[in-house]
C-alpha cells in the first residue's frame, strides 16, 4: 500500500477547518476583545442605576436623612413602599389620567398622521413647502410648545376670540383653570406637536410599499380603498406598530408641555404620572417611594414594548 493511501485512510473526514475559517474566528475574538470595554461601560450605565433604584425602593431613604444612598440599608422597610403604592389613590388617579391622555391622543395622532401621509403620496403644487411646514411642530421644544398653548388658552387668548367670532357672541372660558377643560387643552397641545411624528413614520411606510403591486392591482380594476386595504396596509403593519409603540411610551411620559400649561392643576385635575413623580421627588423628597413608583412604571412599559415586539414579529411572519 502506498504512503498516499495510508495518509488518505487515516485522515479525519470531519475536520472542515480551513485557514479562512480560522482567520474569521480570530477576527471575531479580536473584535470582541476590542469592544469589550465599551460593552462593559454600557452594561454598567444601564444596570447600575437599575440596581441602585431597586435597592432604594426597599428603604425609607431620602436626602433629608443626611446619609448617602449607600447607607439606605439602615432604613430598610422591605416591600412597604410597594404595599403603600397599591393603596395610593393619588397614584392610581394619576395613572388613570395618563392612560386617558394616551387612549385619546395616540389614536387621534395616528389617524391624522395616516391621513396626511396618504395625501402626501400624491404630487401637488407646493408639496415640499407644506412638507416642511408639517414638520415644524415636532421640532419645537416641548416647554416652548407648552408656553405657546398656555397663552393660546388664556381667558382673553386667541382660542376664545376665534370661538367668539364663529358663534357671533362673546365666549369666555378659563380653559386652564377649569378641571373639565384643562386636560382637553393639554391633549390638543400634544396632538398638535406629535402628529407630525406619526405622519413622518407612516409616510416612510407608505413610500416603502412596492409600486409594481399597486400598479398591478390598478390594472386589475381595484379601487383606491381595495389597493390600500389589501396591499398597502398589510405591508405597513410593522411600521404602524413601531409608530404606535413610540407614541404610547412617549405619551406615557408626558411632562414638559403639561407642566408649563397647568403644573398638574387646577388641584390635581391634570396630574399625570410624570407630574406626580416630579412632585413627590422634588417637593415631598420621598425618594424610596419614588423609586418604587418608577420601577412599577418601568415594568408596565416593558410589558407594552414586549407585546409590541411580539406583534411586530407576528406581522413579519404573516
Amino acid at each position: 500500500m502506498s504512503s498516499f493511501a495510508i495518509e488518505e485512510k487515516h485522515s479525519v473526514p470531519g475536520d472542515l477547518t480551513t485557514p479562512e475559517t480560522r482567520t474569521e474566528d480570530g477576527g471575531r475574538r479580536l473584535g470582541f476583545m476590542l469592544t469589550l470595554p465599551a460593552q462593559l461601560l454600557v452594561l454598567f450605565i444601564a444596570v447600575f442605576p437599575l440596581l441602585m433604584q431597586l435597592y432604594i425602593s426597599l428603604t425609607d431613604w431620602s436626602p433629608l436623612e443626611g446619609t448617602g444612598w449607600w447607607q439606605a440599608y439602615e432604613l430598610w422597610n422591605g416591600f412597604a413602599n410597594y404595599t403603600d403604592l397599591a393603596v395610593d389613590s393619588r397614584f392610581w388617579d394619576a395613572l388613570g389620567r395618563t392612560a386617558l391622555v394616551m387612549l385619546i391622543c395616540v389614536p387621534v395622532e395616528f389617524l391624522l398622521g395616516l391621513g396626511l401621509a396618504i395625501l402626501f403620496m400624491d404630487n401637488f403644487v407646493g408639496k415640499r413647502v407644506f412638507y416642511s411646514i408639517m414638520l415644524i411642530p415636532m421640532m419645537v421644544v416641548p416647554a416652548v410648545a407648552g408656553y405657546m398653548f398656555f397663552m393660546l388658552f388664556q381667558s382673553g387668548g386667541p382660542v376664545n376670540d376665534i370661538i367668539s367670532t364663529l358663534i357671533g357672541r362673546p365666549f369666555v372660558l378659563a380653559w386652564l383653570s377649569s378641571p373639565g377643560t384643562a386636560l382637553v387643552a393639554v391633549m390638543i397641545a400634544d396632538i398638535w406637536q406629535w402628529t407630525p411624528l406619526m405622519f413622518l413614520i407612516l409616510l416612510a411606510g407608505l413610500v416603502g410599499v412596492p409600486e409594481d403591486q399597486m400598479r398591478a392591482a390598478t390594472l386589475l380594476g381595484a379601487s383606491w380603498w381595495q389597493r390600500f386595504y389589501t396591499i398597502a396596509l398589510p405591508k405597513m403593519k410593522t411600521i404602524m406598530i413601531i409608530a404606535l409603540s413610540i407614541r404610547i411610551i412617549e405619551n406615557f411620559k408626558i411632562f414638559d408641555t403639561l407642566f408649563i400649561m397647568t403644573g398638574g392643576g387646577p388641584g390635581v385635575a391634570t396630574e399625570t404620572i410624570s407630574v406626580y413623580i416630579y412632585k413627590v421627588t422634588q417637593q415631598d423628597l420621598i425618594w424610596g417611594y419614588v423609586a418604587a413608583i418608577a420601577l412599577v412604571i418601568l415594568v408596565v412599559l416593558s410589558i407594552v414594548v414586549s407585546l409590541a415586539i411580539s406583534r411586530m414579529n407576528a406581522a413579519k411572519e404573516a
